[in-house]
């Protein structure tokens, strides 16, 4: 089997006209590739695609590391492995005290596993990789590992068995004897009998610090207790400092340092430092290099739009757990969303009224994306900390003003998951999204305006008259536009809200099945005035669409107070 790969358009594919390859999608004239010249073919609007013209024989399939986060078992029993250790020799030679937040599932146990080999000098797991010529393996450090991602707490006196057991485990695998009762006594006695043994300074990683905190988020009084445990045992790490030599707590969600780091005034935030955005999550690079013989037969560009897109102000990066699902089942679905059902998110959302296509286009400074906080939970923040949201640009910090971070969906996965989430909590029942959707896109796809005039009226009609009277958002305006937009995102189609022409914006745009579909949405006290379809009309919002030559429909549709429905629908039609 021959391989080559395109930097721009991704895996090459023969060229029926010469025998030689060409990327996938590339429309370009290039020197094609015969299999036989060394050199790349240089594209001509000065592109260098190939990376590889030589044919090369195809890399063998390794096992998929689903599920683990041990760096031997996967260096010693033939899994695919992206190479960090790299980054984590520069993240020791640049700093002592790091904290780092990352979405669940993204490989932060296994960065501190990576770490907690190095510093104990297991050079064997490390054989070709780059810490390898990196690393003094002279030297050998005692680890103190807390993993606080094993099971839930649910009171002080659980929280305090379970540090009392971590510590007990690493007094009895170091051979120590402890003499301190409290909790806090005995992790500082742990970090300096470890330290004097061993004639080396200790390293502490934390994993899932904010466990005990998230797992009683809806309990506020016992979340309370869990950070101020947690606070007084995480003090211990200041008072330590000479027996130290590393420290690195990694968790979901990022506390102020007020509420859970005080004193620890050294710990530096590396969330949103752009040279460790890729420190967690896989490269594009690392797509086409490491997992290669999983692509074959899978649509890369999909790949991308499915399981891309999250950034922390660096290089871009895709869920590991997405990726490795993919090549398991070879299906594209929501496999990483599926993994924790986000009912505090959404109950959170719907109780601050979010208008929900404003999640495609979010605006918030540093200090909004990190409160988070027992009693002060920001909706950007979580969103963002659990990774529903990430950051799609940013302005230029200058002395003056702090950078503006635009947060958007990370990729379809979770557009498309969230908003289906979301529909319950706008009224629509679950088995409505469910019998309308082949409906819906079948009438798009025909369009058949009798069909969705009428589906998007039984969508509405299916609300409970109840849900009106005891949800916060039911008096909200912005429900009727947010109904409508997380429906058809929840369908998995191709929507843009609020997009941009040099008339204005249009409220929606749906482009499906060769078709370009514009929506504009009113709220009027009872009758239709025709103003919707008039807006898009009189502002020539189809204007940027006529370039597709595709057939644009313009979709005015008006929703009545009272009536909780729909009583203006509108459709003209532009030929493609």
């Amino acid at each position: 089997m021959e391989s080559i790969h395109c930097n721009v358009f991704g895996r090459a594919r023969p060229c029926s006209e010469d025998g030689g390859f060409r990327a996938k999608g590339c429309g370009q004239d290039a020197d094609l590739c015969t299999g036989l010249q060394p050199d790349c073919g240089t594209c001509q609007q000065g592109m260098t695609p190939y990376t590889q013209a030589m044919t090369t024989p195809a890399l063998p399939r390794l096992k998929l590391p689903l599920g683990i986060q041990n760096l031997r078992q996967i260096r010693e029993g033939g899994y695919y492995y992206v190479d960090k250790s790299g980054m984590a020799v520069d993240l020791i030679e640049a700093g002592k005290y790091y904290f780092l937040s990352r979405p669940r599932r993204f490989g932060k146990s296994l960065l501190v596993d990576t770490l907690k080999e190095l510093f104990e000098g297991n050079r064997a797991l490390f054989t070709g990789l780059a810490a390898e010529s990196r690393w003094d393996w002279s030297k050998q450090h005692p680890v103190i590992r807390i993993d606080l991602g094993a099971g839930e707490v649910h009171s002080r006196a659980e929280l305090d068995l379970r540090l009392h057991e971590i510590i007990d485990d690493h007094v009895r695998r170091l051979g120590l004897t402890l003499h301190h009762q409290s909790l806090s006594g005995r992790f500082g006695e742990l970090i300096r009998a470890a330290s004097a043994q061993a004639g080396q300074r200790a390293v502490v990683l934390v994993d899932e610090y904010d466990k005990p905190i998230l797992d009683n988020l809806t309990d506020r009084e016992t979340a309370a207790v869990m950070r101020d445990t947690l606070r007084s045992f995480y003090s211990v790490l200041k008072s330590a400092d000479a027996d130290l030599s590393f420290v690195l707590l990694t968790g979901v969600s990022k506390f102020s340092k007020v509420s859970l780091f005080s004193g620890l005034n050294q710990l530096q935030d590396i969330t949103l430092d752009a040279r460790w955005s890729a420190l967690c999550g896989y490269t594009d690079e690392d797509i086409d290099r490491v997992f290669a013989p999983e692509l074959p037969g899978l649509d890369r560009d999909e790949i991308r739009r499915w399981y891309n897109g999250y950034n922390w102000l660096g290089t871009g990066v895709y869920n590991p757990y997405d990726v490795l699902k993919l090549f398991h089942t070879r299906a594209f679905h929501t496999h990483w969303f599926e993994t924790g059902t986000p009912s505090f998110l959404v109950k959170l959302l719907a109780e601050n009224r979010i208008f929900s296509p404003d999640l495609t286009r979010m605006q918030s400074d540093f200090s909004l994306l990190s409160s988070f906080d027992v009693d002060l939970i920001e909706p950007e923040a979580l969103l963002f900390q659990a990774g529903y949201l990430t950051i799609r640009s940013a302005t230029p910090a200058t002395p003056q003003e702090p950078p503006i971070y635009t947060l958007g969906y990370p990729n379809h996965e979770v557009e498309m998951a969230l908003n289906r989430a979301l529909l319950p909590a706008y009224g629509v029942p679950a088995r409505q999204i469910a019998t309308t959707a082949v409906k819906m896109r079948q009438s798009l796809r025909e369009a058949d305006w009798i069909g969705l005039e009428g589906l998007i009226r039984s969508l509405f009609a299916s609300i409970p008259s109840d849900w009106y009277r005891s949800n916060p958002l039911a008096g909200f305006e912005g429900h009727y536009a947010s109904v409508f937009y997380s429906h058809f995102a929840a369908l998995g189609l191709d929507v843009r809200v609020e997009d941009a022409t040099s008339h204005g914006r249009i409220d929606m745009a749906v482009l499906h099945a060769g078709r370009v579909f514009l929506f504009e949405f009113k709220v009027v006290d009872r009758q239709a005035t025709g103003e919707a379809l008039r807006q898009i009309k009189d502002r020539g919002y189809a204007d940027k669409y006529r370039a597709r030559d595709e057939p644009i429909h313009l979709v005015g549709i008006e929703f009545g107070r009272a009536e909780r429905n729909v009583v203006g629908f509108e459709v003209e039609t532009i030929a493609g």
